[in-house]
């Protein structure tokens, strides 16, 4: 037995070692990135300040848009003015000069705006964006929207927008406070209305802990439904150890270690740079929402829950799309929810290359039949058709429904991602097939990337990556908000 222990105790010696060796070499790692790559810019350094969580709970949406103005004017004098010669490049968003700078394009899509219908509004939606990102990711769900006579409000959450710098000093809490001051707004302007929240990605998540704590929050009004689109339901473990990577940024002369990434700066309505800020409180979030779920679950409170519409490719690099089927939807009662997957391409010119475990994604994902949700899946009508069909079991049910969509994969696409979901293909930043009408300074989703490796100033990972959705006006059409109830 003393054998034992002392053999027991010498393999945990050796255990505590190792795991030192790998933090020691994990440190390692972040301080020769902070001493080495580019250096900090302006746009990484200077971080506006928001409002705080009480001020946005206090806040009226005129204040917040107030104090908006006051953050990119602050951008302006701070960075904008202050480029150093090297940054006045075309490709600078933050160059008055550069071809994506936003204010000199055909609407800058960073701030938050409101679309009024022209008569008296059919409801209400809050359009919640993602990390990174901005409010122009949702804008083509807006006019859907408003096409049926809905009341659009669209927050640019806390540290977006800006600059890249905004995220380093931001908490999730900070945007589930603009949420709910976007809801109030939305309520306030269109009183008894339909209230719908859609969320992409981030917003996703935002979007459903909003619903969760109005369960029992009754000074939150609740909505009527949520649409889900690509939402951070759980996100990769790497995020629960993203703090550690910041560490040594605790020291001044190592302070590029705050960043998982430092990129040009491109793209005229979302960030390149990645603050390790963002990971940390984008798991922070997914870990309060998981919470919530279960809370209310266990409560009996669920069977409150407005039914939830998500849209989700079954190929996302960036969050779980199994965390959305388990965290999620198990845990859904029958209350007319709806899981919309887009398959891979099983006709793609790419298929040789695929991994095999691309093809099984779909069979492993989904829990047996019957479920308390509708599933939907949009997939090759057959292995050798380009032809999509919409493959679809109600809630209870085990008889599948196929119709044809009339739409087709691309051949040389085999997958959809987690940011083409919100973009058609006519998106004049991100679509295949770019509006001529619309300047964004760059046409991003059709760019056809062949050269030379080493002559562009971003990595080729950024721009083969699919950015719009050919499947895009069946979403909508799916989105497309229920007549209100008439009056009894």
């Amino acid at each position: 037995m003393t054998a034992l222990f002392v053999t027991l105790r010498r393999a945990l010696k050796w255990l505590a070692v190792l795991a030192l060796v790998l933090f020691v070499a994990f440190l390692g790692s972040r301080v020769w990135f902070a001493q080495s790559g580019p250096p900090l810019e302006p746009w990484h350094t200077f971080v506006p300040e928001e409002m705080s969580v009480s001020e946005l709970d206090a806040a009226d949406w005129r204040g917040y848009l107030a104090h908006e103005d006051k953050l990119f004017a602050d951008v302006t004098r701070e960075v904008v003015q202050q480029l150093p010669e090297e940054d006045r490049v075309p490709s600078n968003r933050y160059f008055a000069g550069s071809v994506v700078y936003p204010p000199h394009l055909t609407r800058d899509w960073n701030r938050s705006y409101e679309l009024a219908p022209s008569g008296e509004p059919a409801g209400v939606v809050v359009l919640l964006h993602g990390l990174t990102d901005s409010p122009y990711s949702l804008r083509h769900v807006a006019g859907r929207y408003l096409a049926n006579g809905f009341l659009v409000v669209a927050p640019r959450l806390p540290g977006h927008g800006t600059v890249p710098a905004g995220l380093t000093d931001v908490e999730w809490e900070d945007w589930l406070a603009a949420t709910r001051l976007a809801v109030r707004e939305a309520a306030a302007r269109a009183p008894g209305k339909k209230l719908e929240i859609v969320g992409f990605s981030n917003g996703g998540a935002l979007a459903l802990k909003y619903a969760l704590d109005a369960l029992s929050d009754k000074a939150l009004v609740r909505p009527d439904r949520l649409v889900l689109i690509s939402p951070m339901i759980g996100i990769t473990r790497f995020a629960r150890f993203a703090g550690l990577a910041a560490l040594p940024a605790w020291l001044p002369a190592f302070d590029k270690a705050a960043w998982l990434g430092l990129v040009p700066e491109f793209n005229p309505f979302k960030y390149n740079s990645f603050p390790v800020n963002g990971a940390v409180q984008s798991h922070r979030l997914t870990r309060a929402l998981q919470a919530s779920i279960t809370t209310q679950a266990r409560a009996g409170r669920l069977e409150e829950l407005a039914p939830v519409l998500t849209f989700q490719s079954v190929m996302d690099f960036t969050v779980s799309t199994r965390a959305i089927v388990d965290a999620l939807y198990r845990q859904l009662p029958a209350n007319g929810s709806e899981l919309v997957l887009f398959d891979i391409n099983r006709n793609t010119k790419l298929g040789p290359l695929l991994r095999a475990t691309s093809y099984s994604a779909l069979l492993r994902l989904l829990p047996p039949l019957p479920r308390d949700f509708r599933t939907v899946i949009i997939t090759n009508e057959d292995a050798g058709s380009d032809q999509v069909v919409e493959r679809s079991i109600p809630a209870g049910s085990m008889q599948e429904t196929v119709r044809p969509l009339g739409l087709a994969y691309p051949n040389d696409v085999y997958s959809l991602s987690h940011v083409a979901l919100p973009f058609p293909p006519e998106d004049a930043l991100y679509g295949s097939h770019p509006d001529p009408d619309e300047n964004f300074g760059l046409e991003l989703g059709a760019m056809a990337v062949r050269g030379e490796r080493g002559a562009l100033i971003v990595s080729l990972d950024a721009l083969v990556r699919m950015s719009s959705n050919p499947f895009f006006s069946y979403m909508n059409d799916r989105i497309q908000p229920a007549p209100a109830s008439p009056a009894p």
